[in-house]
């Protein structure tokens, strides 16, 4: 994809993606799940027509990986379903993210990661577990070792949007976590959305970027 055909291309997954959040009353019902994938559905165009050298396997498993998100955004409606999706999602971007190795993760981002896991853990999933669903408890404690993972092998690749990326889809899934599980948040909307698709968008285009990373390292 040129560069003037990608700009064009990203202002209209900003266009619909703030279109949804910020219009979201406005949407009729039956057409709001149809308005919520458009903006997944344009990032994943994006990620799959990047034209890159020798990273292959990186692009199609981050595609793999938004595909999988996109059907966790439409089964949300269904929680299990999505979770489990959305936990598939992150398995393949995990993949991805593993399969480059550009940088060692600071000692202090292990800590700050492994201190925000374990307070989720005990505040989330340990108030899923005091309502009585076992089930989902451990849904929730797989889930939330997922994206810690996401977040640990994101910043593995030296790649800005990858880690950026990656940390905003852990402060999406949190801020949906505590809103459905803990108490009511405000704004959950258009937080949870906004964090969401920025991090899709710049997973997307961290395919580029670390295709640029490992031609200066090849050179």
């Amino acid at each position: 994809m040129r560069d003037l055909s990608k700009k064009i291309f990203i202002t209209f997954i900003i266009l619909f993606g703030l279109y949804y959040i910020f219009f979201f009353s406005h949407i009729a019902e039956s057409l709001k799940l149809v308005f919520k994938v458009i903006p997944m559905l344009l990032i994943i165009i994006l990620a799959a027509t990047q034209k890159t050298s020798g990273i292959k396997k990186y692009q199609l498993l981050i595609v793999i990986g938004l595909v999988f998100c996109m059907i966790g955004d439409y089964t949300l409606q269904w929680f299990l379903i999505g979770l489990t999706s959305f936990l598939i999602g992150h398995i393949f971007y995990i993949f991805a993210f593993s399969s480059t190795y550009e940088r060692q993760v600071p000692t202090w981002a292990k800590i700050v990661l492994l201190v925000y896991g374990v307070s989720m853990a005990i505040w989330i999933a340990g108030s899923v577990f005091t309502s009585g669903k076992v089930v989902l408890g451990i849904a929730v404690m797989a889930y939330i070792t997922v994206i810690l993972t996401m977040g640990w092998t994101a910043i593995r690749t030296g790649s800005t949007l990858a880690t950026i990326g990656a940390l905003l889809f852990i402060a999406s899934d949190s801020y949906l976590s505590i809103n459905k599980f803990v108490m009511p948040l405000s704004f959950s909307h258009e937080i949870i959305m906004l964090t969401y698709y920025s991090a899709q968008l710049l997973i997307a285009l961290s395919i580029l970027q670390y295709s640029e990373i490992r031609s200066k390292v090849l050179q």
